[in-house]
């Protein structure tokens, strides 16, 4: 059977529960669109999350990796579209390391693209009566670090792989403590999980429609 790896993160900034770990853990070992889940979750120390993604991928040796991350502000299910080769942290992270205007791997292309149908997943997650769009960043912190790690690994190693980043809002619980921000609970993302395994198992050519961004 084939496998379908899936990553959340760790807690960070304070946090007690990160909502990319919470569904990730709970769909791990289910059958989805005919493809073994497997979850793994991942640091939030930059320095050392690429290897520990690429000893995910090499222990599970999956046909596609979903990679998901917190993104506290958002108010849906944001498929990103593009990894750049840049650390820019704006807090530190579990290491309490800070790097600043630094490459994510030296000597690397300035940017990838996602290798999802990340159209197609959208547009499954919205006829799911999931909110979702197409975001055009991915930040400069350790989600992007992720990103573009897999996508580098990807272009110089395993291309036939698919695979990309996701960023989910906060679960109800933590959106408790930052009045105002938008949420979504857990049964909500495990279903997301869902349909971006199965849409990615099933479609080979993305949608092409709207989803850009004015600004």
């Amino acid at each position: 059977m084939q496998t379908v790896l899936v990553t959340g993160i760790e807690p960070f900034d304070g946090e007690t529960l990160n909502p990319s770990w919470e569904s990730a853990r709970t769909v791990d070992g289910r059958v989805i669109g005919g493809a073994r889940v497997v979850a793994r979750q991942l640091p939030c120390v930059i320095a050392e999350v690429r290897q520990a993604l690429l000893h995910a991928i090499k222990e599970v040796d999956p046909v596609v990796v979903l990679c998901l991350g917190q993104a506290g502000g958002r108010a849906d299910v944001s498929v990103e579209r593009v990894a750049i080769n840049v650390v820019d942290a704006r807090i530190p992270d579990n290491a309490g390391r800070q790097p600043v205007d630094e490459p994510v791997i030296d000597g690397g292309p300035v940017a990838y693209f996602s290798a999802l149908p990340i159209k197609a997943l959208v547009s499954r997650l919205r006829a799911s009566g999931i909110p979702a769009s197409v975001s055009q960043s991915a930040g400069t912190y350790n989600c992007n670090a992720i990103f573009y790690s897999l996508l580098h690994y990807i272009a110089t190693e395993r291309p036939a792989l698919r695979g990309g980043f996701i960023h989910v809002p906060y679960l109800p619980q933590m959106a408790a403590a930052h009045p105002g921000a938008p949420s979504m609970d857990v049964g909500t993302l495990i279903a997301a999980i869902e349909v971006m395994v199965a849409t990615t198992l099933e479609v080979s050519t993305d949608l092409k429609e709207v989803g850009g961004a004015t600004h």
